[in-house]
């Protein structure tokens, strides 16, 4: 990517963390706030009333090289953890759903083919994700198995030479306009014995339905699903060959969270700059509400939590690019990043008063997508308990 003339540091940069930033990180970032800037934020208000998802900007994701940005080969970017998180903080910036299908394309379903697949696999899918031509979507959650995966009715039984795929998934991003779906069953090969395995499922193979969730008052520009599988019949090959178990999506799922601990940051950030912006031009009893103590104490304490959240967050991609992230770091982040962004969120919504609750700000509306972020790979609460069994030795899961 090359830098573009425009974009300047945010003012919540108090402690100059641009200066270790290297260029092509600052070249990056750059290239994404832009594009933000140029084709999300004019429409996003629309997209979120509407309810959206705009299928036009894919392509154009994929010419940043966006779509599986961090992976190598097979027509990827090959980008290092920095850049793609400062990419992800930037697509929040504009929209959490927008950040969202690339976190799902390129974290999820992606990833899981290039950690887990064979080469065949990663041959047929990958360069056309890539580039964009083809959508995937990661089916791991389901109805009943949330935060606990390890209860996921969903089986994958061996007959003869094909799979049979029965069960269901839920809140599954992109589904429904999805090309292929990675899904996550107990796969029973006929030796009486089970492992959660991964498969990949052509959407258009008989049985297989994706139906978006409506209405939604979060991540309205965005897609989630029901998936329905009533005896879905797969080729031998179509199983995922490597790292049987459920380390196999939990892989994949602390890549999205990686990638949340930027995403939330600049969600935080947009909010803030909205509220500073019109906290200098409101004007009432006489001055701007940029003038009195406690609309400052506000704005300073939003901009403390969202330099410190930006320390985290390169503190951990420095560490994931040396090689040395750690399980538990990745929950500091996600539960730190995403606690601190929707309070932000909520308290730039008061400076702006009764407006702040209309679209034409966006605060409400990234408070809104939190919800829903702070939610999905791992809540509060589990990252909480992953930090706590860290801490003790003792895990209080069950």
């Amino acid at each position: 990517m090359t830098a573009v003339a425009g974009p300047t540091s945010s003012v919540t940069d108090l402690l100059h963390l641009d200066a270790d930033l290297s260029p092509e990180e600052l070249a990056t970032r750059d290239a994404v706030r832009e594009f933000v800037d140029r084709r999300i934020r004019p429409e996003i208000a629309r997209w979120y009333e509407d309810a959206h998802f705009p299928r036009e900007i894919v392509p154009e994701m994929a010419q940043l090289g966006l779509l599986g940005m961090h992976l190598h080969g097979y027509g990827c970017a090959g980008r290092s953890a920095v850049e793609y998180g400062l990419a992800m903080q930037e697509l929040e910036a504009g929209d959490s759903g927008l950040r969202t299908f690339v976190s799902v394309q390129g974290s999820l379903a992606m990833s899981a083919i290039a950690k887990h697949g064979s080469e065949e696999q990663k041959q047929r899918w990958l360069p056309g994700m890539a580039a964009g031509e083809i959508i995937g979507c990661f089916g791991l959650t389901e109805p009943t198995a949330g935060s606990d995966p390890s209860t996921m009715a969903t089986t994958a039984v061996r007959e003869g030479g094909e799979w049979v795929l029965t069960g269901a998934k839920r809140w599954i991003g992109l589904a429904s306009i999805a090309d292929v779906a990675v899904i996550w069953a107990r796969a029973d090969d006929g030796s009486g014995s089970e492992r959660v395995r991964g498969f990949l499922v052509p959407t258009d193979t008989p049985g297989f339905t994706a139906t978006p969730i409506e209405p939604k008052l979060s991540m309205r520009a965005s897609i989630q699903c029901d998936i329905e599988l009533a005896g879905v019949r797969l080729p031998a090959d179509a199983i995922l060959p490597e790292n049987p178990g459920l380390r196999g999506p939990f892989s994949c799922l602390n890549e999205a969270r990686y990638g949340i601990v930027w995403g939330a940051l600049g969600a935080a950030r947009d909010s803030f700059e909205a509220a500073l912006a019109y906290a200098q031009e409101r004007i009432q009893f006489d001055k701007p509400l940029a003038a009195y103590q406690l609309t400052q104490r506000k704005l300073v304490d939003m901009a403390l939590e969202i330099q410190k959240g930006q320390l985290l967050a390169l503190r951990l991609g420095r560490l994931k690019d040396a090689g040395r992230l750690e399980n538990q770091m990745i929950s500091v982040g996600k539960l730190n990043n995403c606690r601190i962004a929707i309070e932000i969120c909520r308290e730039a919504r008061t400076v702006l008063g009764g407006n702040g609750v209309t679209l034409e700000h966006s605060p409400l509306r990234h408070a809104n997508n939190l919800e829903s972020v702070r939610t999905y790979e791992g809540t509060d609460e589990v990252h909480t308990l992953i930090l706590g069994q860290h801490l003790t030795g003792h895990a209080a899961f069950r």
